[in-house]
């Protein structure tokens, strides 16, 4: 391993942006806590690192809170799963892992004193610029977490700042003045861009049976489940002042506004009342879980849902798939109120027939027969040369974002960066489900910018260090094998 990161290490630099626990200025939530079925409460273990369920909650809430802020609160489970944040976060410790195993490898570690000096310093633990342990204290008791499992995570985090420390160096004058060269290059071309609608297909039937007949997998009924559901509502529990005021004190922590700051209490109110009469209500939704099941009570309702239906949480849906036929599932919070569960029946997806598929499967062969269609154009367009090209371009550089009508400025910037690392003269572009056609027509160099060294040496060590990134874990992956305890990641 040392030998390998020896010779890559020459011209490449690693900072990898690693998931570290963001609870500094994001807030100290407590949504979206999982708990899944797993080998001593553990999500995955990497090498010889485990990463551990509480890990998994905490690094889980933090992300949540993120989006939650930048969506000005406009983000629920329903969203958190469209995004796949789980596999996010999933994703983000299994990259800490991979380099705490090659830290551990190599002897890096964090004394007890670093720990402590670097928790003294966080900002969120500090009254007047001073650590404040009955801060430090609440904090751990809102998340109902022990100082030693946030202190090993907190650990984690500094050791692999330390290794991302030693490994990082910046950008040799070779390497500046190499991108310098590329930079000050500049390109005039005729192009013209190719979007699906410059292209027609017809429908056929027969073909679109053709691939669903080699596709027949892809169409499945969607599992579904017959569920007997319970409500208790929360929104009748009366709540006085000084009660919430209290339950404010304790939970403070939970209510920040998007830049992380805390909320004061009459700021926070209307969430504050929220969840007090959430927390309050369990013990009315348990009682009326009991009810029912001694038959004293009677389903609100009878509904049958797709898995993962957006009306329940995915940590619901992730316990409805593991209950059996007649199981019951005790009250779990859904929006303002409680929701107790009877699995009536489960209904195993099986494969459509092509009348039941067909809408879906003309609309994807459709798509794949207009993405050939599109190719086929441009490979036409490309092989009639500059002439069949309708637009010119200004003079294009990498260190200007030029609009290429009708590219927007995305699409443009996308287009621009690919151009310069192209070899062709005359070629074709992929770009957002688009095809863009270029022939360059003329080239020149530009006097080089002596204020833009900084710049430049800015580009270069963004390029070392997203070139070792992608080196460096793949090589990791191979060195350290992973094994997965729960499903879905």
């Amino acid at each position: 391993m040392i030998a390998w990161m020896q010779k890559h290490n020459k011209y490449l630099v690693v900072t990898i942006w690693v998931a570290t626990i963001a609870f500094i200025g994001a807030g100290f939530v407590g949504w979206g806590t999982y708990q899944y079925g797993s080998r001593a409460g553990s999500i995955a273990k990497v090498g010889e690192v485990t990463i551990s369920q509480e890990k998994f909650n905490f690094a889980y809430q933090n992300l949540y809170r993120q989006f939650a802020q930048r969506y000005k609160g406009n983000f629920d489970e329903a969203k958190a799963k469209k995004m796949g944040l789980s596999k996010m976060v999933y994703r983000q410790l299994a990259s800490q892992a991979l380099l705490l195993n090659l830290a551990r490898e190599y002897g890096i570690v964090v004394s007890d004193d670093e720990l402590a000096e670097a928790i003294a310093h966080v900002p969120a633990f500090e009254q007047n610029g001073v650590f404040d342990r009955k801060i430090y204290e609440t904090f751990l008791e809102s998340r109902g977490m022990k100082a030693k499992t946030f202190e090993e995570i907190f650990k984690e985090d500094l050791t692999i700042e330390k290794l991302m420390k030693l490994l990082n160096q910046n950008a040799v004058p070779f390497e500046q003045k190499v991108v310098a060269s590329g930079m000050s290059v500049s390109d005039k071309i005729r192009y013209r861009v190719l979007s699906p609608s410059d292209v027609n297909v017809t429908v056929d039937e027969a073909k679109i049976k053709a691939y669903w007949q080699a596709h027949k997998e892809r169409y499945m009924t969607p599992k579904t489940y017959k569920l007997a559901l319970l409500w208790t509502e929360t929104s009748q529990i009366h709540a006085d002042e000084e009660e919430l005021k209290r339950f404010y004190e304790k939970n403070s922590f939970d209510y920040t506004d998007a830049q992380g700051k805390e909320l004061g209490f009459e700021r926070a109110k209307s969430r504050v009342e929220r969840d007090y009469k959430i927390k309050k209500g369990k013990k009315r939704a348990l009682l009326d879980y009991i009810a029912w099941k001694k038959g004293k009570k009677k389903a609100s309702e009878e509904r049958e849902f797709a898995f993962g239906d957006a009306t329940l949480p995915r940590e619901l849906w992730q316990e409805i798939e593991t209950t059996s036929e007649g199981g019951m599932i005790k009250p779990k919070p859904v929006g303002d109120r409680y929701v107790t569960i009877r699995v009536e029946k489960v209904v195993a997806p099986r494969p459509m027939s092509f009348e039941e598929a067909k809408a879906q499967v003309e609309k994807d062969w459709s798509k794949q027969a207009k993405a050939q269609a599109l190719k086929n154009e441009a490979l036409r367009l490309k092989k009639s040369g500059a002439q069949a090209l309708q637009k010119e371009s200004p003079w294009l550089t990498l260190k200007k974002n030029t609009v290429l009508s009708p590219l927007n400025a995305l699409e443009s910037l996308r287009f621009i960066q690919k151009l310069f690392t192209s070899n062709e003269k005359t070629g074709i572009i992929s770009v957002m489900g688009k095809e863009v056609v270029y022939s360059i027509v003329d080239q020149k160099f530009q006097a080089s910018d002596e204020n833009a060294s900084a710049e430049i040496g800015e580009i270069v060590d963004r390029m070392k260090k997203g070139e070792f990134e992608s080196a460096l874990m793949k090589e990791l992956s191979k060195h350290y094998g992973v094994t997965l305890f729960v499903k879905g990641f």
